[in-house]
């Protein structure tokens, strides 16, 4: 029972922890949200708190970069119909 007591407060004080890595979900959400300006401010503290902003960074671009393209295919679709 004791072990099981030990377990359980050293899962909790893991939680309490600083933040490690974020992981590529956490970063595609963040750039989701930020990019519709639904972001919240723990969220966005999370975020900066992190050791490295480089994935972020790459993750905005590539992004940014796929929606003007998607967006550049839209309208040339949508012209070649008419």
């Amino acid at each position: 029972m004791k072990v099981s007591d030990d377990n359980k407060n050293s899962e909790a004080d893991h939680q309490h922890k600083s933040p490690g890595k974020p992981g590529i979900l956490k970063i595609m959400q963040s750039i989701f949200a930020g990019a519709i300006g639904v972001q919240s401010d723990k969220r966005r503290q999370e975020d900066f708190s992190s050791h490295s902003p480089l994935p972020y960074i790459v993750a905005g671009v590539l992004f940014t970069a796929t929606f003007v393209i998607g967006l550049i295919i839209i309208v040339k679709l949508v012209l070649a119909s008419q």
